[in-house]
């Protein structure tokens, strides 16, 4: 009876405590006005909205999305789809799929309002951007004109520059100019009066250059008599690159210089080749400009002669699985 009396206090106490509790209700998110009907584009301002994880990502593909509104050019280029799904328990799921092509995204704005933004679930932001067309069109005009200067000014600095440094800089120059046509349509379409050819033609210089300096560089691969079987995967991997190999000099020729030392050990029945590799590249004036050094040791169970063909075996698979540059010591 004790047990039982003591099992139906706690029951009671129990009892009392959850009928204090009240049930909470998540309160229902709902998409905003702002994103659903997104404002129409003006004279002076033009709007764009996008969704994310968070704030950086949804101002993003806000940018994107706005830079495709401004013509029918550009926004062929532009997908944007918002599906907008009941979810249960009475609150909403949405998913919003942003498929914007990489050249369209890859278009630097910086100059923009942050109008509005919103949390509408778990790590789903939606934001309204706005930028003045005028501000937009100057920020974009400043900014190709600085990279324009900053690039003659590192071309003339590299005047007297070895060829390889001169390839770096053109290299760069390309990746730093990659979006420029896309950004000149923009333009286009912020101001109807504004005309590219001027900064395509200097593109297009650019471009005939980098090629021209392309041509002009040659390699040529030697060794001492231990690295002989080594040339072959070397001067394979430099033509892979599309560098032209060629045993005459000239002001942009680079020679690559093996020297190995390979030395014969034996261990639980295979024959061995140690093989320590150094690997110099050298300018048209004798100046080593780029070194490597390498430990590659072959094996073989037939012999010494075989064990030192594996070294270059494992070698021709160094290169392909870390790159030429990584193995020759310099970046081409």
């Amino acid at each position: 009876m004790k047990i039982f009396g003591v099992l139906f206090t706690l029951l009671f106490f129990l009892g009392g405590c959850s009928s204090d509790k009240q049930m909470v209700v998540a309160q229902k998110k709902e998409i905003p006005s702002w994103y659903v009907e997104i404002p129409q584009n003006e004279d002076k301002y033009i709007y764009g909205t996008g969704d994310g994880k968070n704030k950086e990502e949804a101002v993003a593909n806000a940018l994107s999305f706005m830079v495709s509104t401004l013509s029918v050019s550009i926004a062929s280029e532009f997908e944007a789809e918002t599906i907008v799904r009941e979810g249960q328990n009475s609150s909403n799921q949405s998913t919003y799929i942003n498929n914007v092509r990489s050249d369209v995204k890859k278009i630097r704005i910086s100059n923009y309002e942050l109008m509005e933004m919103e949390e509408v679930g778990y790590k789903k932001v939606v934001v309204l951007v706005r930028s003045d067309r005028k501000k937009l069109f100057e920020s974009m005009r400043s900014e190709i004109e600085q990279n324009f200067t900053l690039a003659e000014k590192k071309k003339n600095v590299l005047a007297y520059a070895n060829a390889i440094k001169k390839l770096a800089f053109y290299k760069q120059t390309q990746e730093t100019f990659a979006n420029l046509p896309d950004t000149l349509l923009v333009m286009q379409a912020l101001d109807k009066s504004f005309d590219p050819d001027g900064y395509l033609s200097m593109l297009h210089e650019l471009d005939k250059e980098y090629e021209a300096l392309q041509k002009s560089i040659t390699f040529s691969v030697q060794s001492n008599d231990d690295g002989t079987r080594l040339i072959p995967s070397i001067a394979k991997a430099l033509s892979d690159k599309k560098l032209t190999l060629d045993e005459k000099e000239n002001p942009d020729h680079f020679r690559v210089i093996i020297t190995s030392n390979t030395e014969e050990a034996f261990a639980y029945g295979f024959t061995l080749a140690r093989s320590a590799i150094e690997i110099n590249i050298k300018d048209a004036d004798g100046t080593i400009i780029a070194s490597n050094k390498l430990n590659i040791t072959g094996q073989s169970t037939q012999g010494y002669e075989i064990a030192k063909e594996n070294v270059a075996i494992k070698l021709g698979d160094f290169i392909q699985k870390e790159g030429i540059e990584k193995v020759i010591g310099l970046s081409i």
